[in-house]
């Protein structure tokens, strides 16, 4: 809170540590070794699986249906050959553009991220158990699958989330919006986040 006015958090919220269980265990034990948490850990196995298949239909198809469990053989539930349709809010030529960056770049960075998640949990122990103080609030779509994860909507709407974040003024669920909540609904989570961040002036 000394260097934070505010914080607004858009479809995942404050999740607790586990002193004891390493995250990508515990993601392992709860969905298995095809969870995309799992399926990411081994530095270039996912690479290559994404690259037989080809930059333009994986990331269309993260975009468009992200795909929790990553079969070996079968990464996603469309067959290839048929046809992906792109959601309402993503545009061809948007779709296409990020096509051309993740050919350059591949997706190693991004899915370092989740390589680096023990490493995290191990840099962040001494915070276990600590409150986020700041001003917060959060929203998220009711078709996310965060919102999904069992137990989620009872710790979001029943006390566990304001435990943890004892500042959180306002929790938003909007309706029929998924994860890529910043883009499917623009204006409205710009208007949510100005009209919070104009308190703190």
């Amino acid at each position: 809170p000394d260097k934070v006015k505010a914080l607004v958090n858009l479809s995942v919220p404050f999740l607790r540590s586990h002193p004891e269980i390493k995250p990508v265990g515990f993601w392992r034990s709860y969905y298995g070794s095809d969870h995309y948490i799992s399926r990411f850990q081994e530095y270039g196995e996912i690479e290559g699986e994404f690259a037989e298949i080809g930059v333009e239909r994986v990331l269309k198809e993260y975009l468009s249906d992200f795909p929790v469990l990553l079969p070996k053989g079968k990464l996603f539930k469309r067959p290839l050959d048929e046809e992906n349709t792109l959601p309402f809010w993503l545009s061809e030529e948007e779709a296409n553009y990020y096509v051309t960056k993740f050919q350059k770049t591949g997706f190693t960075g991004p899915l370092n991220f989740y390589r680096n998640l023990n490493r995290n949990w191990e840099l962040l122990k001494p915070w276990v158990g600590s409150k986020i103080k700041t001003p917060a609030k959060f929203i998220m779509g009711d078709k996310d699958l965060v919102y999904g994860v069992p137990g989620m909507k009872d710790y979001i709407h029943n006390g566990g989330f304001q435990e943890d974040v004892p500042s959180l003024q306002q929790v938003v669920v909007m309706e029929g919006v998924g994860h890529f909540i910043n883009m499917e609904k623009p204006d409205e989570i710009s208007q949510y986040i100005y009209d919070f961040f104009t308190q703190f002036h």
